[in-house]
């Protein structure tokens, strides 16, 4: 912990975008300035800003209207300090740019919003010398050592407001509807939207399907009377090693999993099938009211911990608090979906098939 008064921070957006990342801007920034007397400098288009020294302020000017505007006004990137690319496509250590843009614009601490990429970046810096706060946003929320990170309330009311809207034209086809959803690491997006929307089956990482069983769920549907089903996909989800259907598995790789599906469970069923793939979708517009206030609490939970010289940290969820965790435990994890966790069998007592 720092015994110097922070008094100019820098503030940055990595990795894809979410609803609520602006939310987190103005939490920090409204925070540090209005509170804690800070400057607030905007890095723009997330580390590629502050390699290339491109940066905008953060003024109550610039901060009004933000609350419910989606996407971030800093801009953002994948680009990785360490792993630059340059104009010949190699990859450049480029983190002595990060440290002499931070020296130059007088920063004390650097605030990186983003998920688990980001978070790498960011103690990469601290090693490097330079004070650092991470925010956790993802709508994946797979982010490690925190309860939840904002962006996954809103893609799991986008998601599960499509699963809502594909109940009615599945039932009037008598059709089996596939829905793509993020998630290539973790389920926790398509198996809440799977049970918000009520899903018939629905596929997760955590759990490698067998598609003898995705047919059997949907026969007996169908003998009950069911006109319709509605199977969701993460895009992370794979078949298990003794799958029956080794078409999933050797098929083009150009051709994505649900459609490959659909076409199997077609066959099998005698059934039209569908897949909605809803992309990036999820990621866009508006944040709900509960990404909102998340953003704002984690946003001026790290202009507190900066006031308070402590660095080098992410501001998690526990419990219902928000508290620092080293980036040594975030970095390089993952939280994927325990198979004892409660969503998990929530899913399977209402009936829905994971597959397994």
């Amino acid at each position: 912990m720092s015994t110097r008064k922070a008094k100019c921070i820098g503030v940055l957006t990595s990795g894809g975008d979410c609803p609520g990342l602006n939310a987190a801007i103005r939490g920090v920034a409204k925070a540090a300035s209005g509170t804690y007397g800070m400057e607030v400098i905007g890095i723009l288009d997330g580390f590629t800003g502050l390699v290339e020294n491109r940066v905008m302020p953060l003024t109550d000017r610039e901060l009004s209207g933000l609350l419910t505007l989606g996407g971030t006004i800093l801009g953002t990137s994948r680009n990785k300090p360490h792993k630059y690319p340059g104009p010949d496509g190699t990859l450049r250590d480029m983190t002595g740019a990060c440290v002499e843009t931070y020296r130059r614009l007088g920063l004390d601490c650097l605030v990186c919003i983003g998920g688990g990429g980001t978070a790498k970046n960011a103690l990469q810096l601290k090693k490097a010398g330079l004070n650092v706060v991470n925010l956790p946003k993802t709508i994946d929320n797979d982010v490690a050592e925190t309860d939840v990170t904002f962006g996954y309330d809103s893609a799991m009311t986008i998601a599960t407001e499509a699963i809502d809207r594909l109940h009615s034209t599945a039932s009037s086809h008598q059709r089996i509807m596939l829905v793509d959803l993020m998630g290539h690491n973790a389920g926790w997006l398509a198996l809440g939207a799977s049970i918000a929307g009520g899903a018939d089956v629905c596929l997760i990482p955590e759990v490698p399907f067998r598609v003898d069983l995705i047919v059997s769920a949907l026969r007996e549907r169908r003998e009950k009377g069911r006109r319709f089903s509605i199977v969701s996909i993460a895009e992370g989800a794979v078949p298990a090693e003794d799958t029956d259907a080794p078409e999933l598995v050797d098929g083009s790789p150009t051709t994505p999993l649900s459609a490959r599906l659909g076409a199997i469970l077609s066959d099998a069923i005698g059934v039209e099938t569908r897949v909605t793939t809803l992309g990036h979708v999820q990621r866009g517009g508006m944040p709900s009211p509960t990404d909102r206030i998340l953003a704002t609490q984690l946003g001026v939970a790290a202009a507190k911990m900066i006031a308070e010289g402590l660095y080098g940290v992410m501001a998690a969820v526990r419990n219902n608090e928000i508290v620092p965790v080293p980036l040594e435990k975030v970095a390089g994890s993952k939280k994927t979906i325990p198979l004892d966790h409660p969503l998990i069998e929530t899913a399977r007592l209402i009936g829905i098939c994971l597959g397994d």
